[in-house]
């Protein structure tokens, strides 16, 4: 788990990959945090990509390091409505509360991989799979 929070850590903007439909939507995230031994994200309620992960929660997220290595994450996402979670993603990334509070309206659905896989590798046919 730690070389998979640190290579996000060293390139915070990755990519998520969800379905809708028969189709694959693609777009940059930023949030993620280390929680009780899980990988955990999270994105709005009111979002399209959060109506898309409740119909399938077969998820993948990517990145790339400048030196060539890059890192993809799949996993099942499972959400987590708890309070101490809420708590802690608003503590790994304090902007996030000038998004998600009750004068916006709007809520932040958190959620962490069950079944996960992370690849890293790079151009050299280096690669590493790590299960967690």
């Amino acid at each position: 788990m730690e070389k998979i929070i640190n290579f996000l850590k060293e390139n915070p903007t990755f990519y998520f990959a969800t379905v809708e439909g028969d189709k694959p939507k693609v777009r940059p995230f930023g949030f993620f945090m280390e929680h009780n031994g899980k990988l955990y994200f999270g994105m709005g309620n009111h979002k399209q990509s959060y109506k898309q992960v409740v119909a399938n929660p077969n998820v993948e997220i990517s990145t790339t390091s400048s030196s060539g290595q890059w890192i993809r994450i799949s996993g099942v996402a499972v959400f987590d409505e708890s309070e101490e979670v809420m708590a802690k993603a608003f503590e790994a990334m304090p902007s996030l509360k000038r998004i998600y509070n009750e004068e916006s309206g709007l809520m932040m659905a958190n959620f962490y991989l069950k079944d996960g896989v992370a690849e890293i590798a790079d151009f050299n046919g280096n690669f590493e799979k790590i299960h967690f």
